[in-house]
């Protein structure tokens, strides 16, 4: 497995774990930090993953 296929997988894996422990808290939600923690890490889980696919399609 490549470095990138790792660090995606790894990425994907605590944007969910942190995802899930947001979500037991209502309050969290009112913090403008989490929806843009959320959204930076599921666009690098993107990137890294359509890095990938072009690899794959080389």
């Amino acid at each position: 497995m490549e470095a990138s296929s790792c660090d995606s997988s790894l990425m994907a894996r605590l944007t969910i774990s942190a995802i899930k422990r947001t979500s037991k808290d209502d309050q969290s939600w009112r913090h403008p930090s989490i929806h843009s923690a959320i959204l930076v890490s599921g666009l690098s889980v993107l990137i890294a993953s359509m890095k990938l696919l072009q690899n794959d399609l080389k």
